[in-house]
């Protein structure tokens, strides 16, 4: 049967949405691929299942483009609350249930919405560069210039580097400013391409300048390809940081049948 699917995007981070709160849709990773493919499908940097769930407003299934469930995508995660809002779910705030567990979110009067992410309890070096779990596994890489660097054959190099990671990695290029501003660029494993935007890669990146740059202040505000995200917590000692709270656009694009 085909399935009516919505597109989302949040900050250029593009994703097909579907609501499966009846357990109909049941996708092998071909069609999950395809469909996420951007000259023969929709076209998406990944696909999203909002599912019922019994303890939360609901639950989301995250899978990348190349058809494999994955782990937590912050973007995707904004983008879920904002189609849960759509389906008259919520209202102005929300706790779902993600592969790295609960989540509260708000949507704010901006109209953009922020999603509290998970702890981070451990922090790996790596000649230097920092090895973040957010939810989502990230090598950050500190470079004097986002725009010159290549992110695709450098972060294609990292990314499968068993040395750092042995399951894989995603991979953020960022130049941090004095002013709590970074730039960032990202290759993102499962797309196997840079994306225009990463929200578990901005809260690595947010953490690892802070890390690098010690400050009073902890709001940040990233400027990647794809649009602006701001990253917020609080640091408890050197490698634990709490009450992070990622905030972005999420917007709908489209829908229809495939």
């Amino acid at each position: 049967m085909p399935a009516h699917f919505y597109k989302y995007q949040g900050a250029g981070n593009d994703f097909i949405v579907i609501d499966n709160r009846d357990g109909s849709f049941q996708p092998g990773i071909d069609v999950i691929a395809t469909m996420c493919q951007r000259k023969f499908g929709i076209g998406g940097d990944g696909l999203m299942l909002l599912e019922a769930s019994g303890d939360y407003d609901f639950s989301m299934r995250y899978y990348n483009s190349d058809g494999k469930e994955s782990t937590m995508c912050g973007n995707g995660g904004r983008c879920m609350v904002a189609f849960a809002h759509a389906l008259g779910l919520i209202n102005s705030s929300a706790v779902f249930l993600a592969s790295d567990g609960p989540h509260h979110a708000r949507i704010l009067s901006n109209g953009l919405i922020s999603i509290n992410m998970r702890d981070v309890t451990e922090i790996r070096q790596h000649r230097g560069n920092h090895l973040i779990d957010t939810g989502s596994p990230h090598f950050v890489i500190h470079v004097e210039d986002t725009e010159t660097v290549d992110v695709i054959g450098e972060g294609k190099a990292i990314r499968y580097n068993k040395n750092i990671a042995k399951d894989g990695v995603n991979v953020n290029f960022i130049h941090c400013r004095e002013d709590q501003h970074i730039h960032i660029r990202t290759y993102e494993r499962g797309v196997e391409d840079e994306t225009l935007a990463c929200g578990t890669g901005s809260v690595a990146a947010a953490i690892s300048a802070h890390l690098r740059h010690p400050s009073a202040k902890s709001s940040y505000i990233l400027h990647a390809p794809g649009g602006e995200l701001q990253v917020h917590f609080d640091q408890q000692n050197k490698d634990t940081f709490t009450n992070i709270w990622l905030t972005g656009p999420a917007e709908f694009v489209f829908e229809g049948w495939k």
